[in-house]
């Protein structure tokens, strides 16, 4: 009965107590719903103009410039593949049988003259051999000078009749005889005069040495091969051109070759000959080309480098864009065109290149208005901002 009576005394004190709490609370209650009222037309405002931009379309993934493609005359090309070959190539041997080499004065890369002594064979032999037959044809001649005076004694004789038609006959018979083996030593003495001419081996024209066998002290054998020399420097490109593509090629037409750490400007040349035959096994045709010589030297072009070459053949419109406007992607060329803001992924097939610009082959209207740059910040049906260059 205490308990009972202290809570009843307690409760109009608690009460008490606690009624300013209720009071303020009840006031900011009211308070936040006034300022609630006021500001909501405040927030309506400042979200009036993004509700607009969203209703006026969708937002835009990037602002691009846009671009046409243009007709341009370009020269029309055929490229290749070949190896850089000597123009000619002459083998320098030896003519002598059994004789040793005592001189040998050039060696590979030496520039040389037509006429210019490489080699020296020992001429001892030879020497010898000229001389005995020399010899044996002065023997001749002094027999010979013999038989032409008993010849003219017996005609003298024969008319007086001092001496019989035999004899006279005989001596006729005996300057004959020396006379031919005049004519036959003189010919032993010119091979043996060619043979001492043999043991100086010289240049057959200017070019430079690109092979050595000679050996000093070596004994050669006839048909030896000692030198080779390619002829007057000169070298060529042989290019394996396709069987379809052979005929539009023709001599005269000019070519730029493109060497492995040569020069930038390429080497020029010109088309020399086309080959008759195409190779049964390639279905490849040979194309011989003349290389320009300074060029060639230049570039640091030697035999059996190999090279690229790309063939003019002629010229004839393109359809060309910059090739910033073409896309690589998915292993295809692609452009991004341009309609109403919306942009389309549309495959090309490209061509030639020229400059900063491409050839489109296939797939583009010459209408259409592409994408310039950032091409690849883009997807198909992604809407853009598209402003002036």
């Amino acid at each position: 009965m205490l308990k009972l009576q202290m809570a009843r005394d307690l409760a109009p004190v608690k009460a008490s107590r606690w009624a300013p709490v209720a009071v303020n609370s009840l006031a900011l209650a009211v308070l936040v719903s006034a300022c609630g009222d006021k500001a909501q037309p405040a927030a309506d405002k400042a979200s009036a103009p993004v509700a607009a931009a969203a209703a006026s379309g969708p937002k835009a993934s990037l602002t691009v410039q846009v671009v046409r493609a243009q007709s341009q005359d370009w020269p029309r090309s055929l490229s290749a593949h070949g190896a850089i070959a000597p123009w000619q190539e002459a083998v320098i041997g030896a003519e002598l049988n059994g004789i040793r080499l005592q001189e040998v004065n050039v060696n590979v890369g030496d520039v040389v003259r037509k006429g210019q002594v490489l080699a020296v064979l020992k001429p001892e032999s030879v020497q010898a051999d000229l001389q005995a037959s020399r010899a044996s044809l002065a023997e001749a001649q002094a027999l010979l000078a013999e038989a032409k005076a008993n010849s003219e004694r017996a005609r003298t004789l024969s008319q007086s009749d001092a001496i019989s038609a035999q004899e006279a006959q005989r001596s006729l018979t005996s300057e004959q005889t020396a006379a031919a083996r005049v004519e036959a030593l003189r010919a032993q003495v010119l091979t043996h005069e060619l043979r001492a001419a043999q043991t100086r081996i010289t240049a057959p024209d200017d070019g430079v040495i690109s092979a050595r066998q000679a050996t000093l002290g070596a004994t050669v054998q006839a048909g030896q091969e000692l030198f080779r020399l390619i002829r007057q420097s000169r070298l060529e490109w042989r290019a394996e051109v396709a069987a379809a593509d052979v005929a539009l090629l023709k001599p005269g037409m000019p070519v730029n070759l493109t060497v492995p750490g040569g020069i930038a400007a390429g080497v020029p040349g010109r088309v020399r000959m086309i080959a008759p035959t195409v190779d049964a096994t390639t279905r490849n045709g040979l194309v011989y080309v003349d290389l320009n010589a300074s060029a060639a030297q230049a570039a640091g072009l030697r035999p059996g480098v190999f090279a690229s070459g790309v063939f003019e053949t002629g010229r004839s419109a393109a359809l060309t864009v910059p090739q910033s406007a073409v896309l690589l992607r998915d292993g295809f060329s692609q452009v991004f065109a341009v309609k109403d803001r919306k942009v389309q992924q549309l495959k090309v097939q490209v061509g030639r290149r020229v400059g900063d610009r491409i050839e489109i082959l296939q797939g583009l209207t010459p209408d259409a208005e592409l994408v310039a740059t950032g091409a690849g910040f883009l997807v198909d049906g992604d809407t853009v901002n598209v402003v002036k260059p």
